[in-house]
């Protein structure tokens, strides 16, 4: 299974993923290009979490981008409700159990749909087995990704670096607005702790909604802290804990950040995480989503 690196996937941002064929592929369906002005413009597939995969990937098709941060949800079986010790027994059983080639499967349907497959999100928790923990690297690894994006906890950062580093896929942990639990990522004090002495496997994966949600300053911590990012969530929030909203008319910086990337060339992918629609009923996800897309485009024009 052929992997594709933050270098290479960079010279195909570069070149426009259009015409472009994924490394160590003989023959594929040309690569859909979403690059704008230089930025990778792609979607968590959280977006599309009221579909299965391949009605998501689909769904990427129809909106036009190229490139996929793929959401745990839409390969392990649905829980329904809260997860008490039964789903979490039989989740962890089918994360162990599952054979590798399901996986090598799901990279060659994004491969046939022409999109780029950078990143998978798994979600490790301190409440996982190291045999659990060890398997989303190999789930990354059969997907020939080198990236894993990860909604954790900071405590088991350290656990995470071990395994990091013995597979060589780099982690971007994601932060929420939850300011007032310590061991939750949210500002960049709770990230700082998690790379303090770790290796360079250890990353962040910045919700630049979620981050202005929590207080933070999405534009400057990118400037600081680019060589340290895996991937981007664009969506838009209101500061202090306020809601999501429509791509424009909540706080986030989205144009500024999305223009730092393209005048600095830092090739760090863009993912639309659409997430409003829990906040506003009644919505189209793919309609929606074309919204964001046409926004990412027009502040990449000026």
């Amino acid at each position: 299974m052929a992997t594709v690196t933050r270098r290479e996937a960079g010279k195909l941002i570069l070149a426009g993923a259009a015409g472009a064929l994924v490394p160590g592929r003989a023959s594929a369906r040309p690569m859909i290009d979403s690059v704008v002005h230089g930025v990778q413009i792609g979607a968590q597939s959280y977006s599309f979490r009221d579909r299965d995969l391949d009605a998501a990937i689909q769904a990427y098709v129809e909106c036009g981008l190229g490139e996929c941060e793929l959401y745990q949800g839409h390969l392990e079986p649905r829980v329904e409700g809260r997860r008490g010790q039964n789903e979490l027994a039989k989740l962890r059983d089918w994360r162990l159990k599952t054979p590798l080639s399901f996986f090598e499967g799901v990279r060659k349907k994004f491969d046939d749909a022409g999109i780029l497959l950078y990143a998978y999100n798994y979600s490790f928790s301190k409440f996982m087995s190291d045999s659990e923990i060890a398997r989303g690297f190999e789930m990354a690894q059969a997907m020939g990704v080198k990236y894993i994006t990860a909604s954790s906890q900071v405590s088991v950062a350290h656990k995470v670096d071990i395994y990091a580093q013995k597979y060589k896929i780099m982690v971007g942990f994601h932060g929420h607005d939850n300011t007032r639990n310590p061991d939750e990522f949210s500002t960049p004090d709770t990230f700082a702790r998690a790379m303090a002495g770790a290796s360079p496997y250890i990353g962040v994966n910045l919700d630049i909604g979620h981050f202005t949600a929590a207080g933070g300053d999405a534009v400057a911590y990118l400037r600081e802290h680019h060589d340290k990012i895996v991937t981007l969530h664009i969506k838009d929030r209101k500061k202090n804990h306020g809601a999501n909203l429509p791509f424009g008319q909540g706080d986030t910086p989205i144009a500024e950040v999305l223009r730092l990337l393209r005048d600095q060339q830092w090739k760090i992918p863009a993912n639309i995480e659409y997430e409003y629609g829990e906040e506003i009923k009644g919505l189209d996800t793919v309609a929606e989503v074309r919204k964001c897309f046409a926004y990412c485009k027009q502040a990449l024009e000026t």
